[in-house]
């Protein structure tokens, strides 16, 4: 199975390096690493092509549109069967691909996979609070519309998912929150309780550390189930298959 890892970059170059130095390892010759810089004011695409692999596919936007949008931009250019979210500042454990990969092989029912992870700071230490991996993982919708346990860059799909989740609707809160609702209404979702990903916390990141304010989480609770009951109206419409 082709895999394509998808990256979305912003000034990523204090850690942008470490990140593809962990990931290009793990994927073999037919695989590819898809970068979409978001229109970068420092040295992130120079580090990027000193790779000099063939495998790494760059696409550069002129003007910055967002995390979201980036993403959304390099999971439509991903030609693999199993697509992988990278952020641009952790470090993959080298096993990760191998895992997920030989998870969906041994439960072809799973369209979805999360594994644990632990969280790092910006020096490359373990963080040792509450929320640094180990997170119980829950897949129901319900429970993800209140509190959300999908972590985009510790996760990986099939690429049947992408007929359904884009375009991203311009209100929802985050894309891996988004992905993994909507897999949620088609498919199936496993995880690995292993600590895969090296998730690093800094003042940079494009998540907060800090909880938004309730009413920002209202909003975005309504924007997520708005979008959800527009998008399976939109498909019934068209005769596909509606959520």
């Amino acid at each position: 199975m082709k895999v394509s890892v998808c990256m979305a970059a912003y000034n990523g170059a204090e850690f942008i390096e470490e990140q593809v130095a962990s990931i290009l390892p793990q994927l073999s010759e037919h695989d590819e690493l898809v970068i979409v810089d978001d229109a970068s004011r420092d040295n992130t695409i120079a580090i990027i092509e000193a790779f000099a692999d063939e495998r790494v596919r760059m696409i550069r936007q002129e003007t910055n549109c967002g995390v979201i949008q980036a993403f959304g931009r390099a999971l439509q250019e991903a030609g693999g069967e199993i697509i992988f979210l990278a952020d641009q500042d952790d470090v993959w454990r080298p096993d990760k691909v191998q895992r997920f990969l030989q998870m969906f092989a041994e439960r072809p029912e799973l369209t979805l996979i999360q594994s644990d992870f632990v969280s790092i700071d910006a020096s490359g230490t373990a963080v040792m609070r509450a929320e640094a991996g180990s997170r119980k993982f829950h897949p129901g919708v319900l429970r993800n519309l209140v509190a959300n346990r999908y972590q985009g860059s510790a996760m990986a799909f099939r690429r049947e998912i992408l007929a359904y989740c884009l375009p991203f609707p311009a209100d929802i809160p985050m894309h891996d929150m988004w992905i993994g609702i909507i897999n949620q209404f088609i498919g199936k979702a496993g995880f690995i309780a292993e600590p895969l990903l090296f998730y690093r916390r800094h003042s940079r990141n494009s998540s907060p550390e800090r909880h938004a304010s309730l009413l920002q989480m209202v909003r975005w609770r309504w924007n997520l189930a708005k979008n959800l009951v527009r998008l399976s109206m939109q498909r019934a419409a068209l005769g596909k298959k509606a959520l």
